[in-house]
C-alpha cells in the first residue's frame, strides 16, 4: 500500500472520533465570548467616555509592544489562507458528507476556523478604538498577507500539517500570553483580559492538534516520527513570514517585527526550542517502539535538535533600536 493510502486510511480512522474532538476542544457559539464582550458597547450613552478610557491606557504601552499587537493581528486576520490551505490536506473532504457540508475533517476545520476568526475580529477592533495605530497601512498589510499566500512546507501530507498546527498553536499562545503579562504589567487590565482569553483558545487548539499526532503515533509510529523530522529540520516557518508595509517587497517587514517580539520577551528563539520539548515530551518522542532504521535516525535527530538550537539561540543577536513601521506612528515610542 502506497504512504499516501495509508495517510488516508489514518485519517479515516481518526475521523471516527471527529465529535468527541469536536466536543473535548472546542466551545459551542452560544456558551463562547463573543468580540463584542470584551469592547465598548456603541449602543451606550457611556460608550465615547469608555472610549476615551481605554485610549488613556493604550498611551502608557510602549512602541515595541503596538508593533507586536499589531503583528499579532495581522497574523490572525490572515485567517483565509490557513483555512483553505488546511481544507486542500489530504483526508479532508469538503464535498462529501450527509449535509453536503464534507467530512468530519471538514467539519473540524469549519469549527475551528469560526473560533479563530473570532480572534482577528477582536483585535482589529481594539486597534481601531485605541487611535494609537494608522488602520489604512495595518489593512494594506494584511491585504497583502493574505494575497501572498503561505506555504509552511507540508504539502498535502496530514501528517505534516499536524506537526505544524501543533507547533504553532502553541507559538500563538505564548504571543497572545506574554502580550497579556505585558499589557498588565502597563495598567492595561482590559487589554491584558482580551489578549489572556484568545491565549486560552490558542491552548485549546494546541492541545487537539497535538492529540491527533499522538493518535497517529500510536497506529503509524515510524510515518509520524520521520514527518516530524522533517518539519523540524526544514525549521517551521512562521505563518507571518511574508509580511509587508505597503511599498514594501514580500517578507521585508518579517525580520523587524519578529526582533520587537525578542526585544520585548513576547516570542524569542529559545521560546521556538521550548516549543520543540515540550512537542518530544508530550508525544514521548523517546519511548515509542517498532520504528524503522530510517525513523530511529529521524528520533535520534530531534532528540539532540533542542541542545543544538539553543547553543544557536543564544548567540542571536538583537539591535537595540526599535524599526519605524508605517503601522505605529513615532510620537508613540517610549
Amino acid at each position: 500500500m502506497s504512504i499516501q493510502n495509508v495517510r488516508l486510511e489514518v485519517m479515516q480512522f481518526l475521523e471516527k472520533n471527529i465529535d468527541t474532538f469536536v466536543e473535548n476542544y472546542l466551545i459551542p457559539v452560544e456558551k463562547i465570548w463573543q468580540p463584542s464582550d470584551m469592547l465598548p458597547d456603541s449602543r451606550n450613552e457611556n460608550f465615547f467616555e469608555e472610549v476615551r478610557e481605554l485610549q488613556a491606557y493604550a498611551k502608557e504601552l510602549p512602541y515595541d509592544f503596538w508593533v507586536v499587537l499589531v503583528g499579532d493581528t495581522i497574523t490572525e486576520e490572515a485567517l483565509p489562507t490557513y483555512e483553505s490551505w488546511l481544507m486542500d490536506v489530504e483526508g479532508v473532504d469538503q464535498k462529501g458528507g450527509e449535509d453536503g457540508g464534507g467530512n468530519g475533517w471538514a467539519k473540524w476545520l469549519r469549527h475551528w476556523t469560526g473560533e479563530e476568526n473570532r480572534h482577528g475580529d477582536l483585535l482589529n477592533k481594539y486597534l481601531y478604538l485605541s487611535g494609537r495605530v494608522n488602520m489604512r497601512e495595518v489593512e494594506i498589510t494584511t491585504q497583502y498577507l493574505i494575497n501572498d499566500g503561505f506555504d509552511p512546507g507540508t504539502d498535502r501530507d496530514p501528517y505534516k500539517n499536524f506537526v505544524f498546527t501543533s507547533f504553532q498553536e502553541l507559538a500563538t499562545y505564548v504571543s497572545h500570553n506574554r502580550v497579556a503579562q505585558l499589557a498588565k504589567k502597563h495598567g492595561d487590565h482590559k487589554l491584558s483580559k482580551i489578549c489572556k482569553l484568545i491565549a486560552g483558545d490558542e491552548m485549546r487548539h494546541h492541545h487537539a492538534y497535538s492529540e491527533f499526532v499522538e493518535r497517529i503515533f500510536q497506529v503509524d509510529p515510524s510515518e509520524m516520527m520521520k514527518a516530524f523530522h522533517y518539519m523540524m529540520k526544514k525549521k517551521i516557518t512562521m505563518p507571518a513570514n511574508l509580511i509587508r508595509e505597503s511599498g514594501g517587497a514580500i517578507g521585508d517587514a518579517f525580520h523587524n517585527f519578529s526582533e520587537s517580539a525578542q526585544r520585548i520577551g513576547v516570542y524569542t528563539a529559545m521560546d521556538y526550542v521550548d516549543i520543540l520539548n515540550k512537542l518530544i515530551k508530550r508525544w514521548e518522542i523517546d519511548k515509542i517502539n517498532n520504528l524503522t532504521d530510517e525513523a530511529e535516525k529521524a528520533r535520534d535527530y530531534l532528540m539532540k535538535l533542542p541542545d543544538r538550537m539553543a547553543k544557536l539561540a543564544d548567540r542571536m543577536k538583537i539591535s537595540d533600536e526599535s524599526h519605524i513601521f508605517k503601522w505605529v506612528t513615532p510620537a508613540i515610542i517610549k
